[in-house]
């Protein structure tokens, strides 16, 4: 049996956190979120991590966790660059634009790295041993079948995936009856008003939203066939949004169109595990004292790594 590769999106700029959240100390050993999440990825059976990086990161990266991963389990990077994986034909578009493309471009930038089914997950978020246990157990036995995709995604609940301290953006998703995802929209700007509503804004107007609606957090599953159709949209986007120096090729919208044309069918798990994240700066405290208190409970050690190594 094949075990799993883990891929980390860690390329993004924190423009709301002011700074590198990737790599912010939050364990009482100085550990980032993506450690625990590469620790438990282990502990669930993934053979491999690929990390999405911006090349200037490289260093800093790897002195902070890179270093440690390597030495358990088989490491590799990937550099999203505004040239990586561009087809020759929007060469010129990379020249107007300073962010990264989006999570879509992010995983098509590891396409070379991958050879088994994958999980991918954002670096810094928070998603607890149980996600990870799931996502192994769906992706040992992914295969597609007859050109369908056989994907898999984890669902959060929306209100409990919001920051007390300003807007965020979630995939939300429709899901069967039978528990596959039908639809998922990226919607942006998504907060609890003074009235204790969740809205997203939209064209300058605020639209009221279903607390209780499963959201994507980016955590997914895919087999190796997923490259070949981010390649393919990755060109229809930059063929009608390229030119946009502010538009993100969004990995949610990619599924959305292959669960639409049948092209992939997305199963979604469930997970007992707690999130929490980094959007902003005032998320640090919270998000450290849930870290001690899982520290507390004997679910991780205080040190994840032999620091002095």
């Amino acid at each position: 049996m094949t075990e799993p590769t883990l891929v980390v999106m860690a390329a993004g700029m924190g423009s709301r956190y002011g700074g590198c959240k990737q790599i912010e100390p939050l364990g009482p050993g100085g550990e980032p979120t993506i450690a625990y999440s590469v620790y438990d990825a282990i502990r669930a059976g993934f053979s491999r991590v690929v990390f999405v990086i911006r090349r200037e990161m490289q260093d800093d990266f790897h002195a902070v966790i890179g270093r440690h991963v390597s030495k358990c389990v088989d490491t590799a990077y990937s550099f999203q660059e505004l040239t990586t994986a561009l087809p020759e034909a929007f060469a010129g578009a990379a020249s107007a634009r300073q962010k990264p493309w989006g999570t879509g471009h992010a995983v098509l930038c590891c396409r070379d790295s991958v050879q088994t089914p994958f999980a991918v997950i954002n670096a810094d978020d928070f998603y607890g041993r149980h996600t990870f246990e799931v996502l192994a157990g769906h992706l040992r036995t992914a295969a597609d079948c007859n050109g369908v995709g056989d994907y898999s995604m984890i669902g959060f609940i929306l209100e409990n995936t919001l920051s007390e301290y300003g807007q965020v953006s979630r995939g939300v998703c429709e899901v069967s009856e039978d528990g596959f995802l039908t639809s998922v929209t990226e919607r942006t700007k998504i907060g609890r008003d003074a009235d204790g509503h969740v809205r997203y804004e939209t064209d300058g107007c605020k639209v009221e939203v279903d607390p209780r609606s499963i959201v994507s957090m980016n955590t997914w599953g895919f087999t190796p066939g997923m490259f070949a159709h981010l390649a393919t949209g990755f060109e229809k986007f930059l063929a009608a949004r390229g030119d946009d120096p502010k538009s993100e090729y969004y990995l949610p919208g990619e599924v959305a169109d292959l669960i639409d044309s049948g092209a992939a069918r997305v199963k979604v798990l469930h997970t007992d595990s707690t999130w929490f994240g980094l959007t902003y700066p005032e998320d640090r405290p919270p998000a450290r004292a849930a870290i001690a208190a899982l520290v507390e409970s004997g679910e991780y050690p205080p040190r994840l790594w032999d620091r002095d190594a």
